[in-house]
């Protein structure tokens, strides 16, 4: 869009969009899509927006704002230890892994 008289374009923010690969267990949750997009700078900017998209979802990984200890997470391949304020990238992939039980 141009300011008038100014010469110049406004230009939109960058946004950040990484692809969240959704446990089976969470699908219900997404109307049963396995990869979805959010938008944030760090896991836990990403997590509020999945929960924007998604109501119900945040419950499911984070707990006083800290991931919950039976989720584990992996971006680009990485397992995360800095918790939601794990960066994010552009283009980042990430994987909620959740606990499993046994014995």
């Amino acid at each position: 869009m141009k300011l008038e008289g100014a010469g110049l374009t406004r230009v939109r923010p960058f946004v950040l969009m990484a692809t969240v690969v959704i446990p089976a267990l969470l699908r219900k949750l997404t109307n049963g899509q396995d990869r979805v997009t959010a938008s944030g700078r760090n896991l836990g900017q990403v997590v509020a927006d999945l929960e924007r998209q998604f109501p119900g979802l945040r419950e499911h990984l984070v707990e006083d704002d800290e991931l919950k200890p039976s989720v584990a997470v992996s971006i680009d391949g990485e397992m995360g230890m800095a918790g939601v304020l794990e960066p994010v990238r552009e283009n980042s992939e990430i994987f909620f892994i959740p606990a499993i039980g046994g014995g």
